[in-house]
C-alpha cells in the first residue's frame, strides 16, 4: 500500500521549527529575519503566490515587506528597489516574483540582488556555489523535494533516480541534489526517447515536465517513490469552481503499487515556501554573524 509524502504536514513542522527559532531571537532582543518580495504588475497567479509567501513569513514571526510595482516598471526602477533592499539591514532575504514583464530584463534583475540575500537561489554566484558544493542557498523547490523525502526516511543513496525536466529552477538543481544524496541520476526531457521505459526502470521519479497528466500511472515501477512537482489548473465540470489542480502525473488507479507518492495539491507546493523561509533564516544567521 502506497504511503503519501504529505508536504502540507512536513511544511507545517518546518514552519513550527522556524517560529521557535524566531521566538528565541525575540526573547534575546536580537533581529528577526526580514523577507521582502517585489511583485511587478497584477498577474493573478503571481498575486496569489506573493500573498502566500507574505502570510507564511508573518506567521513564523518574520519582518515582511511587499513592494508592488506597476506592469510597465522599467528594469532600472526594479533594480533601484532591489538596491534599496540590499542596503536595508532589516531585510535578509529578497525575492522578485517571476515571471517579469518583457521589458524588465529578468536576468539583470536577478543579478542585482545581493547573493547574500538571494533566498530564491537564482543568482549566478549562488548557482555556481551550489554546483561545486560550497555552502549556499539551495533552490527552494528541489530542496523541498529532498527535505520531504528525508523527513519520511525515504532511502535515496544507491537508488536509480529519474528527473523529468531540465529547467534551471527545478530539473537541473534537482538532479544535482539527488546526486549529492548518492543516487544514480538520469535526466529526461521533451526530446528523450522511450520515456516510458526510463520511468518504468526508475526507483525514484521526480516529475517536473510542466505538462498536466503527461505521465501515466501504469508507466511507474512497482515499489517506486514518485514526487510530482507539476501544478496545473485544468477545467473540471465536476469540481466546485469548475476547475481543479493537477500535477504532471496521472496516477489513475496505480498508486497502490507505489511505495511513496506526493499528491497535487498538498505535496511539493507547501514545501517550496517552507524552504524559502528556511533560506531566509539562514540568510539572517549568516548576515548577523558577519556583522558581529
Amino acid at each position: 500500500m502506497a504511503q503519501i509524502l504529505d508536504g502540507k504536514k512536513v511544511s507545517s513542522d518546518i514552519r513550527s521549527e522556524i517560529k521557535s527559532a524566531v521566538s528565541a531571537f525575540i526573547a534575546k532582543g536580537e533581529p528577526v529575519p526580514g523577507l521582502a518580495v517585489i511583485i511587478v504588475g497584477d498577474d493573478p497567479a503571481s498575486k496569489v503566490y506573493v500573498s502566500q509567501k507574505k502570510k507564511n513569513a508573518e506567521e513564523v514571526g518574520f519582518h515582511s515587506e511587499e513592494i508592488k510595482l506597476p506592469h510597465n516598471a522599467s528594469r532600472n526602477q526594479i533594480i533601484s528597489e532591489i538596491q534599496r533592499l540590499n542596503n536595508n539591514s532589516a531585510i535578509h532575504g529578497i525575492l522578485v516574483q517571476m515571471p517579469l514583464p518583457d521589458q524588465s530584463d529578468q536576468q539583470a534583475v536577478i543579478e542585482a540582488i545581493s547573493p547574500r540575500k538571494d533566498v530564491d537561489a537564482f543568482h549566478p554566484v549562488n548557482q555556481g556555489k551550489f554546483l561545486i558544493g560550497i555552502d549556499s542557498f539551495l533552490p527552494c523547490t528541489p530542496a523541498g523535494v529532498i527535505e520531504l523525502l528525508k523527513r519520511y526516511l525515504v532511502e535515496i543513496s544507491g537508488k536509480k533516480a529519474l528527473v523529468i525536466g531540465r529547467s534551471n529552477i527545478v530539473g537541473k538543481p534537482m538532479s544535482l541534489l539527488l546526486l549529492r544524496e548518492n543516487a544514480t541520476v538520469t535526466i529526461a526531457h521533451s526530446k528523450t526517447k522511450n520515456l516510458e521505459s526510463e520511468i518504468s526502470d526508475s526507483d525514484i521519479v521526480v516529475a517536473a515536465l510542466g505538462k498536466p497528466h503527461a505521465i501515466k500511472g501504469e508507466w511507474l515501477k512497482k515499489g517506486a517513490v514518485v514526487v510530482d512537482v507539476g501544478m496545473h489548473r485544468i477545467d473540471d465540470p465536476n469540481a466546485p469552481k469548475g476547475t481543479k489542480l493537477v500535477g504532471d502525473i496521472d496516477y489513475g488507479n496505480y498508486t497502490d503499487k507505489l511505495a511513496w507518492y506526493s499528491p497535487v495539491p498538498g505535496g511539493v507546493g507547501p514545501m517550496t515556501i517552507a524552504m524559502l523561509l528556511s533560506n531566509t533564516l539562514k540568510a539572517r544567521n549568516d548576515l548577523c554573524r558577519k556583522t558581529v
